[in-house]
């Protein structure tokens, strides 16, 4: 009888083990292995290291910074994580680099002039200055006139003018984020010029931000939303002027679908696939962290040519 009870109590106990073992997460899989970079030759490491200097902060790397990132990446067997630390420091680094002021402000200063570049045909912050300089201007002679509703138009153009010059520091300390600087970009009067009469607004701003024209109906209701100043219902959202349909449009899911698009093209020159787009949406339309985009497309292998 006690050895029928032994041999129960090896039984259970077995089992016990065989469940538990069953409910470990991490499990083995065979031809799982992490990727050997071992052989990727110093040349490509190099043509790496060149290419996210270059896509992040508009120049190449000095020859000590190219020794050091090389030997950096190299220390981390070129791993995605050694990579994933070499793009956060020239997207974050303070420190004082001579001619740059950091990293981290040579990294904002390119994205606000990659951006102008995109969306207002790269037009220079003295060309800005100057079209402010002007609707101020007017602004105090319509004022003195007594033209008061005039006057406050001029002030508008100023003010939106403004915007655009400052959302580079403003970007840069964290006070607006990529919606806010996109929205900047299309609610000024350089990107009116570029832009004219309200039909050609409508299609550039669908264009550039959705990359895709809006539909007829979307159209019109975008049309007299600008226009007439009535309300309308666009993208889900309810909007009666001009800057509310610039706040619609950048605060809308094709917008950041369109970022992302526009990511990958800039990076790997291609459009990303419906999957990729899913995936990145699952964090980006709620956190809006461009950077983190940034860096899942530039720590792949197909960015780095490693494969």
């Amino acid at each position: 009888m006690y050895y029928i009870r032994k041999i129960k109590a090896l039984l259970i106990l077995g089992f016990s083990v065989l469940v538990l073992f069953s409910c470990e997460k991490d499990v083995l899989i065979g031809d799982n292995d992490a990727p050997y970079y071992g052989g990727v030759p110093t040349v490509l490491v190099e043509f790496y290291v060149n290419r996210v200097f270059i896509d992040l902060i508009g120049r190449e790397p000095f020859d000590e910074e190219m020794e050091n990132e090389v030997a950096f990446l190299r220390s981390f067997d070129l791993s995605m994580e050694g990579r994933d630390s070499l793009i956060i420091k020239l997207q974050t680094d303070t420190t004082f680099i001579e001619g740059d002021s950091s990293y981290k402000f040579a990294y904002y200063h390119r994205m606000y002039e990659i951006l102008k570049v995109r969306m207002i045909e790269g037009a220079s912050n003295g060309y800005i200055e100057s079209e402010a300089g002007n609707a101020y201007q007017r602004y105090v002679v319509d004022s003195i006139a007594g033209e008061m509703l005039d006057a406050y138009k001029r002030l508008l153009i100023y003010h939106n003018l403004q915007d655009v010059i400052k959302s580079e520091l403003q970007y840069y300390n964290g006070i607006i984020g990529i919606k806010e600087i996109h929205r900047r970009m299309i609610f000024n009067a350089v990107y009116d010029e570029i832009n004219m009469n309200v039909f050609n607004y409508i299609n550039a701003v669908f264009d550039n931000l959705l990359f895709r024209y809006p539909t007829l109906f979307e159209f019109d209701e975008s049309y007299k939303m600008i226009s007439d100043n009535t309300p309308q219902i666009l993208l889900g959202q309810s909007g009666q002027s001009k800057y509310d349909f610039a706040d619609i449009v950048c605060d809308s899911k094709g917008f950041y679908e369109g970022v992302i698009q526009w990511a990958y093209l800039t990076l790997i020159a291609r459009v990303p696939t419906s999957e990729e787009v899913d995936k990145h949406m699952n964090t980006f339309y709620y956190d809006y962290d461009f950077q983190y985009i940034q860096r899942q497309i530039m720590i792949s292998d197909e960015y780095a040519h490693f494969k």
